[in-house]
């Protein structure tokens, strides 16, 4: 399985060889909507909170006799029912995020490759290096390479390449080891460099 090499001028300048261990698999979305739902799980604050009856200011005495007085039985002005009372059961400051096992996690990458590969969604470049940080010559290297919303994956990300995508909609860059199922979901091309392409291998595979 062989892909071309193009430079940032979109013109080929090689090929490289694509392992079938790495971009050989089939569709799951099962796999990719799990690994989603954990990702986005774990990127909630959890910083809602509202005051249950022990935090609320007020009396514990009990506010008047528990017979005789033809009304209903109450303990302290603290309960839910009274204006100014606690909540019952609301939500609390909380770790949204759970487990899931890091084979899943690697086969959902492995899965969301592939379906790209397929789709003639990843685009190999030699590298990501820039002189200059102009947005507006980077914007047309992004035209030529056939794609609006684009990932870049590098093995070390170039500072100037960074400036130049910094104001473009739907345009960003990751470090090989920060390669994620959202963000590959989320735009329309993978571009990643040969280094960052035998890296991958090296750590999936």
């Amino acid at each position: 399985m062989k892909l071309e090499v193009l430079n940032l001028d979109s013109k080929k300048v090689g090929e490289a060889e694509l392992n079938a261990s790495l971009f050989g698999h089939e569709d799951r979305t099962d796999l990719l909507y799990r690994v989603i739902h954990w990702q986005m799980a774990k990127r909630r604050a959890g910083t809602h909170s509202v005051k249950e009856r022990g935090d609320v200011s007020g009396s514990t005495r009990k506010i008047y006799r528990q017979k005789g007085t033809g009304g209903a039985r109450h303990g302290g002005i603290r309960g839910a029912q009274f204006r100014g009372g606690g909540i019952i059961f609301g939500p609390v400051v909380r770790d949204h995020g759970y487990k899931l096992n890091k084979k899943i996690r690697k086969l959902a990458l492995k899965v969301a490759l592939s379906m790209k590969l397929r789709n003639n969604s990843i685009v190999i470049v030699d590298s990501l290096k820039m002189d200059s940080y102009k947005t507006a010559v980077m914007k047309k290297k992004i035209s030529a390479l056939g794609c609006d919303s684009a990932l870049f994956v590098d093995k070390e990300i170039d500072a100037n390449f960074k400036l130049s995508i910094s104001n473009l909609h739907k345009v960003d860059i990751l470090p090989q080891e920060a390669l994620n199922i959202l963000d590959i979901v989320s735009h329309e091309k993978i571009v990643m460099t040969l280094d960052a392409l035998k890296t991958i291998e090296a750590r999936l595979i």
